[in-house]
């Protein structure tokens, strides 16, 4: 029985990969010894640190999820890649239903659905047996809130998305994460006050007793890359959100 196939030496492609859940995904498989590219809209300059630790090579590039030129220039160059990952995710700010304007909600559905549609069709004629590709939502999808109903309706299309494309792509394996609250820099518009008062009402009342990290993304975005017989599947990294009565 052989085991499960690693990252060493495969090229991962991280749209996204430059901040906050992205990030964390870029960082594990560079990690698992992979050959990383992150993608971003910032400039290399200005983006943290990847390979902190590991024998992973990490290389950066600029792209738009909703420029298709842009992520075009990306995989174009690429003789071949082994792993997607497209974690980028547009800024939606919660407005009331009433209050939301076509142009608004039409960003959102293009950045997302529509960005993450392109990825996958530029990339799966390059990957390489064993390949796969890797989406992310949020638990919006499943759990609507009000004044996110693009946002419920977009995730829950890209899970849609990722199913039927593995049953059209296979034997390239797609799959989803659907992370639940994750500490990362999307909160940064939280003072440190505020930051905190989440981490703990998240201690009080989730499941897993504590926020989740971009760690944690991290090892389930590896998990779907080297398991080579899952596919088609959401993976929900939530901490038992779901289970959790919302907060009023």
């Amino acid at each position: 029985m052989t085991g499960e196939p690693g990252l060493r030496g495969r090229r991962v492609v991280v749209i996204g990969g430059t901040s906050g859940m992205g990030l964390g995904a870029a960082r594990a498989a560079a990690l698992a010894e992979a050959q990383v590219i992150a993608v971003g809209r910032r400039p290399a300059a200005e983006r943290p640190e990847i390979a902190a630790h590991g024998d992973g090579q990490v290389t950066h590039a600029v792209a738009d999820l909703t420029d298709e030129a842009s992520l075009r220039a990306v995989f174009d160059p690429l003789d071949h890649l082994d792993h997607l990952v497209v974690t980028a995710t547009p800024p939606a700010e919660p407005r009331a239903f009433l209050d939301e304007d076509l142009a608004g909600a039409r960003r959102f559905v293009t950045g997302k659905l529509l960005g993450s549609w392109v990825c996958a069709r530029h990339a799966a004629a390059k990957l390489r047996p064993g390949g796969s590709i890797t989406f992310l939502t949020g638990c919006a999808a499943i759990r609507p809130r009000a004044g996110l109903s693009i946002v419920t309706a977009t995730f829950a299309a890209v899970e849609a998305l990722g199913q039927a494309l593995a049953l059209e792509l296979g034997p390239i394996r797609v799959n989803t994460i659907r992370p639940g609250l994750v500490d990362s820099d999307m909160w940064s518009f939280l003072d440190p006050a505020a930051r905190d008062r989440l981490r703990e009402a998240t201690r009080q009342s989730f499941p897993a007793r504590r926020i989740g990290t971009i760690e944690d993304i991290g090892h389930a975005a590896v998990f779907l890359m080297t398991n080579p017989y899952v596919t088609g599947i959401v993976l929900e990294v939530s901490g038992g959100e779901p289970l959790v009565a919302p907060s009023p």
